[in-house]
């Protein structure tokens, strides 16, 4: 497979890189500049010149070396954590961090990047730097920390080790629910499919092939819960791309970000809001009896949202996730600065997980080998998650506004708005709008963390979880 994937990226760059197609972008140019801005043609040829003006900077070999690692880490990592064995991982990792230093030194001196780190952000969300990611952090943490204390306190001693939703569900059963689930709130089965993984994904071949992935824990019915309604997001924004732009460049997510914060969406503003709860009982009951048969609305909404520091990122409660990605940022800063070596990361992991969520790291599947990420490769990726958290909650107090019945069709099952107004507002654009003027053209806002800050204080009061406020601003 790494021999294939390497054969591919040699294949893409070198067609991404020819000469000829240089040429025919400076003859494009200038037609595209007299052209409508917003026009699909003007767009298109902008956005393929930044693609192959970052490309041509980059030998072949190593990007199709960098993409052969990545083949051979995935598999490191899953021996890795099969064995508990951090050393098995280690030299794949090590052969990652190399090729990745050599790929950031491919940009030195052209004064597009600030910090090498910069390089690789650029490479998931187009003009997101460390020194921006750095001052979303410092923000969030000042304010997340007293506000995970306090929330943490009113939710109880659940330990954390203990899931989000009690009991034991067999796999059949969750199945059966997250069928019901999944159709209602628009996966398509003539065009979708769903199939069991380590760590959930999603990928789409096109808009007519969207494939989503989960893990099924009968001990944790909040896994496959939440990561298909994750997982779902992601997949719907590929599927509601504009059909026109299939086959080119625009088809494609505007940035990783934008992608994240309709997964996110889905997921936590969409899954763990009250009247999803409301919908989604009576479901619960059907499928799970137990006791779903004795619980309303209130209640699960109250225990979907309870804070709990936890060691796992993808098991993480909506208030501390932001935490467990600080913690990835600030190993990947230190890494790419050489202030941290490959062999001293599961060290660094536990004491960030000792000074951010206040846990002892008892081991490797708890700590350095939970995330697929490294092990293919995707050094810059985890911001991304941060960054769509903060969209999403942007996004969801614009589509609020405009349809002020949007809470009164969740309780009743009705998706088909909240899918339409994502679609045109987010998917339709592919990646012909940059992120930013995405969000700016969809809720009028600049990129901030205070809407979201806003929102998840919001639903901690309004589920019982906080005495009262707790947020300094």
């Amino acid at each position: 497979r790494a021999d294939q994937m390497e054969a591919l990226e040699r294949i893409l760059h070198d067609r991404l890189t020819d000469p000829e197609l240089g040429r025919l972008l400076d003859r494009l140019e200038p037609w595209a500049a007299s052209a409508d801005p917003d026009s699909d043609d003007a767009r298109l040829v902008a956005l393929i010149r930044r693609d192959q003006n970052k490309a041509v900077r980059v030998p072949t070999e190593l990007a199709a070396e960098l993409s052969g690692a990545a083949a051979r880490a995935h598999q490191a990592w899953q021996a890795a954590r099969h064995a508990l064995d951090f050393e098995r991982f280690r030299p794949s990792l090590e052969h990652i961090l190399e090729l990745t230093h050599r790929y950031v030194a491919c940009f030195d001196g052209t004064g597009e990047f600030a910090h090498p780190y910069d390089v690789l952000l650029d490479d998931y969300e187009p003009g997101l730097t460390a020194v921006e990611v750095g001052e979303i952090f410092d923000r969030l943490t000042q304010e997340l920390v007293p506000l995970v204390a306090a929330a943490a306190a009113a939710s109880g001693e659940l330990g954390p080790a203990a899931p989000m939703i009690p009991g034991r569900y067999p796999e059949p059963a969750q199945r059966a629910l997250l069928d019901e689930v999944l159709g209602a709130v628009g996966f398509e089965r003539e065009h979708w499919r769903l199939d069991p993984t380590i760590h959930p994904f999603a990928r789409s071949l096109a808009h007519t092939d969207v494939r989503i992935t989960t893990r099924w824990e009968p001990d944790d019915l909040a896994m496959a819960f939440y990561s298909c309604l994750h997982e779902f997001g992601h997949g719907l924004y590929e599927a509601q791309m504009d059909p026109r732009h299939y086959r080119t460049t625009l088809a494609e997510a505007a940035g990783l970000g934008v992608h994240e914060s309709q997964s996110r969406l889905w997921e936590n503003l969409v899954g763990r809001s009250r009247p999803f709860c409301e919908w989604v009982l009576p479901l619960m009951r059907t499928h799970l009896g137990g006791m779903f048969e004795s619980l309303d609305g209130q209640e699960l909404y109250r225990m979907v949202n309870r804070v709990q520091p936890s060691l796992i990122r993808i098991e993480a409660d909506e208030t501390t996730y932001n935490l467990h990605v600080a913690l990835r940022f600030e190993l990947e800063l230190a890494l790419l600065e050489g202030r941290l070596e490959v062999k001293d990361l599961p060290d660094a992991w536990a004491d960030k997980t000792q000074r951010l969520l206040g846990l002892e790291t008892p081991d490797l599947l708890h700590g350095v080998l939970q995330d697929i990420h490294w092990g293919q490769g995707m050094l810059g990726y985890f911001p991304t998650y941060t960054l769509g958290n903060l969209m999403a909650a942007q996004l969801w107090g614009a589509l609020r506004a405009d349809r002020p019945e949007l809470e009164a069709d969740i309780a009743a099952g009705r998706f088909g708005p909240l899918r339409e107004w994502l679609r045109e507002h987010v998917h339709l654009h592919g990646r012909k709008l940059p992120s930013r003027e995405l969000l700016r053209r969809a809720t009028g806002e600049q990129l901030s963390a205070e809407p979201w800050l806003a929102y998840l204080e919001g639903k901690l009061l309004d589920a019982g979880l906080l005495a009262g406020p707790v947020r300094r601003t």
